[in-house]
């Protein structure tokens, strides 16, 4: 087999001119020849950037990269989470939409780049980011609520355990392929009423992260899907109300709550700015308004920043 492997060697080098000494034939230059091994794409050949230039905890990103080399495909993995790329022929680069938690503390984090040449080939390619902290307020409120979402009766309790199921099932699907195209939009025209990141403080105690945006809007305020997708839930639920949830395909969903009209069905394709329902008051409100919550692989987003990023 050494002789054999030597002979096939010779050759090669004759015809690649490898630099690998003759004296010492080993199956690593012998498979080097033929092009047998993983590359590592260089960060200083190749462009990886991130959108917005300052990451904070809670946002969205959209991660770019532009190849010296043709690339067949490309995959990544930011945070834990798988990250699929798709190729944007007018700019010629690859690009995902990807995000950072909330809970995420400041520091820096690598995206793991890998895929293939055109010629079969594979390569990997690691860049780190910074993330900062987003200053989100804290705000002093008395809400009230009706007693049915505080203190629940038993058989309130199996509805709210029921929806919890459905809640479990469906928001983390992840489907495969993208199905937004563009810059999300609003999902109605009028003021902000309460943003992404604020915490509640009652009696002197910080509540758990308000994990939306609500539109400050009265009964009956046509409600629009932010952008192209399939409609993966359309229902009431004890809390959420009349509820829609638009899946954008690779785990990224947006939620529509407390709506008083809901004008989609489960498995409709909706355009961006098409109508999905009308605002209202449903489910644990405090009053008429729109909740909106971005959601991407199980982690809540600012909905205000992805309105903000310009996508392919």
């Amino acid at each position: 087999m050494g002789v054999r492997l030597y002979g096939v060697f010779r050759k090669l080098k004759s015809r690649t001119k490898l630099r690998c000494p003759i004296p010492r034939p080993r199956l690593v230059c012998a498979l080097a020849a033929v092009g047998w091994f993983m590359t590592t794409a260089s960060a200083a050949t190749w462009t990886v950037r991130a959108e917005p230039a300052r990451l904070v905890n809670g946002g969205p990103v959209l991660f770019r990269v532009k190849t010296t080399a043709q690339v067949g495909s490309l995959s990544g993995k930011w945070l834990g989470h798988e990250v699929p790329f798709s190729f944007d022929p007018i700019s010629r680069t690859w690009f995902a939409l990807a995000g950072v938690s909330f809970e995420t503390i400041p520091g820096k984090y690598a995206l793991e780049l890998s895929g293939e040449r055109r010629t079969g080939a594979p390569f990997v390619l690691t860049q780190k980011f910074a993330v900062t902290a987003a200053n989100y307020p804290k705000i002093r409120a008395q809400l009230t609520v009706e007693g049915k979402f505080t203190e629940p009766s038993p058989e309130q309790l199996k509805q709210i355990d029921a929806d919890q199921k459905v809640k479990d099932d469906y928001l983390s699907r992840v489907t495969p392929d993208r199905e937004w195209d563009g810059n999300f939009a609003a999902a109605a025209h009028a003021d902000i009423s309460d943003v992404y990141g604020s915490q509640r403080i009652f009696n002197g105690k910080a509540q758990r992260p308000h994990y939306g945006l609500d539109y400050r809007v009265p009964n009956g305020t046509p409600v629009n899907a932010m952008n192209k997708g399939t409609v993966l839930l359309a229902r009431p639920l004890y809390f959420e109300g009349n509820f829609v949830v638009i899946d954008h395909g690779q785990g990224l969903l947006t939620l529509y709550l407390h709506l008083s009209q809901i004008d989609v069905k489960e498995g409709e394709i909706v355009a961006r700015g098409q109508q999905i329902g009308l605002s209202g008051g449903t489910g644990r409100a405090t009053g008429p308004h729109l909740h909106v919550a971005v959601r991407w692989q199980g982690t809540y987003l600012d909905p205000a920043r992805l309105i903000l990023l310009q996508l392919p």
